[in-house]
């Protein structure tokens, strides 16, 4: 998913001379032939983040397109009053390349899992917030995203995750994607959750439930019509994210739920972490587990509301 991004930045370069590239201590090699093909327009600075920002902000306002890469949680964290007062405040064309999101990089610990990452973007004004599930996925949003005005903020997944995303044209920032059709849930994913909503679905088929399947790759702006839409017509959704209860896509479809009475009495549930640093140490996968982000544990929280008609929104 990090190379398609990268990839996809350098053939954006070749086509519009705006396009400005940062990396923050990514390594030799990294767009190599970027660098020597349009040198004027690549930099590659040291693990001072919130200069690089500060710099992407200083480019954009001359009228350059400029994306930046590090690590997530480096972006959002070390950097964020510079992505808000340079980069947000005077809504500039600065893209936001976070590798990593989530639980990533779980072998490094808390420090460098970006956990939090979406509600710190979300948070900011004029910045939209994009998650792929897979490299398809992310060569689209990046050609939607390079015309889309204002910041945004790119989250990459591991890596390698197998293409599962319907080959769609005229992809834009917002859109959202019907994955599968049911009638007695809806789940919602974003990122690379939609990896873990399918098995989901698929276990939930065996025992009778048919579970449509939405997948947001666009968490701001929210897509309201088009989810309310499909949240309509469910009688339980559950919403699942590789990020803490608070601030995240559960967050905002918590949002449409508390403001739309024709929504009370639908169930919903939130699959995600809890509001906690993540304290152990593993692979993606083992936390993913520890957190009960898994596909058993969706197919039996859809079974459980399922079941609960009557029962207090959560």
């Amino acid at each position: 998913m990090r190379k398609t991004a990268l990839d996809m930045v350098h053939e954006l370069a070749k086509r519009d001379r705006r396009v400005v590239f940062i990396g923050s201590d990514l390594g030799a090699g990294t767009l190599d032939a970027f660098r020597k093909e349009m040198p004027d327009r690549f930099f590659m600075e040291g693990v001072c983040e919130a200069n690089v920002v500060g710099m992407a902000a200083g480019l954009a306002s001359e009228g350059h397109i400029v994306y930046v890469n590090t690590l997530a949680v480096f972006l959002t964290r070390r950097a964020y009053e510079q992505v808000a007062l340079d980069v947000c405040l005077h809504n500039l064309d600065v893209r936001l390349i976070g590798n990593g999101g989530g639980l990533v990089y779980a072998p490094l610990g808390p420090t460098h899992m970006a956990t939090d990452d979406i509600a710190l973007m979300r948070a900011l004004p004029n910045m939209t917030v994009l998650a792929p599930a897979d490299a398809p996925e992310m060569r689209r949003l990046m050609l939607a995203v390079h015309d889309h005005e204002g910041p945004a903020y790119i989250r990459l997944g591991k890596g390698n995750e197998p293409a599962i995303t319907p080959d769609t044209v005229g992809v834009k920032v917002g859109d959202v994607v019907p994955i599968r059709d049911g009638a007695d849930a809806l789940i919602i994913t974003t990122g690379v959750t939609l990896h873990t909503a399918l098995p989901a679905a698929e276990l939930l088929a065996r025992d009778g439930y048919e579970a449509a399947i939405l997948h947001c790759p666009t968490i701001k702006p929210l897509n309201v019509d088009a989810i309310m839409a499909s949240v309509a017509r469910a009688p339980v959704v559950v919403v699942v994210e590789e990020h803490i209860r608070t601030g995240g896509l559960g967050s905002a479809i918590a949002e449409l739920f508390a403001e739309n009475d024709s929504l009370r009495g639908t169930r919903f549930r939130r699959i995600c972490m809890p509001d906690v640093f993540p304290d152990r140490y593993g692979s993606q996968a083992d936390l993913m587990k520890w957190y009960e982000i898994t596909p058993e544990n969706i197919a039996a929280t859809v079974k459980m509301a399922s079941t609960s008609i009557g029962a207090p929104l959560e």
